[in-house]
Order: structure tokens, then sequence, then C-alpha cells
């Protein structure tokens, strides 16, 4: 398990290499201009707005129960609110790019295996495959919004909420594992009922690969180039380690 795990890792890194591929460089841009345009909006939203909303939703006064009330809900504001950010971005920038996501993963899959894949993606392909891209990420989207409302209110059972860290944890990674490797399992007509099932039976790969495109997305700079990093990753894990399973 530990071993899979860490195998589940290792493909992120490997998604770094292949978006410096010369081959692949112009399918890498417009992923990467999308992600670049969302996360500079929310950064943005992030530095002009956040202070305003905590001034409305923060008690005023001098006394110290104030400052300190001020000082443990600015804390939790401050979580809270990149939390929001960074799904709201991440949801709203794989969305978007969701069809060039797509054409990029069939091009690193004829990288890799050195072989064209039938219908080879175009500027035609990726038009037609706006509707089909929207229509999964809308199944994604509604599958996460219920397993994280979820696991929220399981948080809010008393004792269970030391849990909190750990849960959202899992759940990103798993969240993520589902966003990326979804790319090129679609492009061979395998959906989202059959990305579920076929992760689950690897689990400890998945939460790997997941968990390393979560905590890379928090990092200034690399994020904006974590999705098509992720996507190319997320490719080598499909042929390498799903494909035949």
């Amino acid at each position: 398990m530990i071993r899979d795990f860490l195998s589940g890792i290792t493909y992120l890194f490997q998604g770094f290499q292949l978006i410096r591929q010369p081959a692949l460089r112009r399918f890498v841009l417009f992923p990467v201009l999308i992600n670049t345009i969302v996360f500079s909006l929310a950064i943005t939203v992030g530095v002009y707005q956040f202070d305003i909303f905590l001034d409305w939703v923060l008690p005023q006064g001098n006394s110290w129960w104030i400052e300190t009330t001020r000082t443990v809900i600015w804390i939790f504001f401050t979580l809270l609110v990149l939390f929001i950010l960074y799904f709201t971005f991440t949801i709203l920038a794989n969305l978007i790019a969701s069809p060039f996501n797509g054409l990029l993963s069939e091009k690193v899959e004829e990288f890799l295996a050195g072989r064209p894949l039938k219908n080879s993606g175009s500027v035609k392909s990726v038009i037609a495959s706006v509707l089909p891209s929207f229509m999964s990420e809308f199944k994604k989207i509604a599958y996460f919004m219920l397993l994280g409302g979820t696991t929220f209110l399981i948080l809010l059972i008393p004792g269970l909420n030391a849990l909190a860290p750990i849960l959202w944890l899992f759940f990103t990674s798993w969240m993520m594992s589902l966003e990326y490797i979804a790319y090129p399992m679609e492009n061979h007509n395998m959906f989202f009922a059959t990305t579920r099932t076929r992760l689950k039976s690897m689990r400890a790969l998945s939460l790997g690969f997941g968990m390393a495109v979560m905590f890379c997305s928090m990092v200034p700079l690399i994020n904006f180039v974590i999705m098509p990093a992720a996507v190319c990753g997320a490719t080598a894990l499909w042929l390498e380690r799903c494909r035949l399973n």
C-alpha cells in the first residue's frame, strides 16, 4: 500500500517532465493560460475582498475578549475562505479547460505509447468535445458537492471534528485523483462511474497522486502549471497502471 501511494506521487513529477517536452508544449499552452487567468483572479479576489469580508463578519470593539474573539474568528475564516477559493477556482479552471485537457491527455498518450489514437485531436475535435466535457465536469461537481457536504456534516458531530484535517485531506486527494485521471479514461469512452470503480480498486495509488496534486496546487507559481502537469501525470498513470486492470 505504501509503495503504491509513493508511486502515485511520482506520476505527478513525471507530469512536470512531460509538459517540458517540445512535442507537447503547444497542447500545454491553453491549460496553462486558463489556469493562470483563473488563479490570478482568485488571488485578486482574496487580496482585495478578504479584509472587507472580515470587517463585515467580525465583532467590533477594543476590549480584550473582542480582540481575542476576532483573532480566533480571523484564523477560522482565513482557513475557510482559502478553502472555498481553492475549491471554487479549481473547479472553475477545470470546467473551462476540460476540452483542452482532454486533447492534451490524448496527445500525451500518443507521445508515450508511440502510436496515434483514432480521431486524433484538432480544433474540430476540441469543439466537438466541449459539450461532453462540460457534462462530465458537472457530474464530477455534483459528486464532489455530495461527498464534500456529507463529510462536512460528519465533522459537525461532537468528537469527530478532531478528524477534520485528516478527512478533508483524503477527500481533497480523492477529488483531485478523480478529476485528472478521468481525462485519459474519457478519451477511451470510460466515464465517471467507471473511473470511480477503477480508482477504488487502486485506492492507495490514486490517493498518492491526488495528494501530490493538492499540495503542489497550493504552492505559488507551481499552481499556474499544476493543471497540465496533473493531466500529463494522470495519463502516464493510466497507461502504466490502470489501462490493463
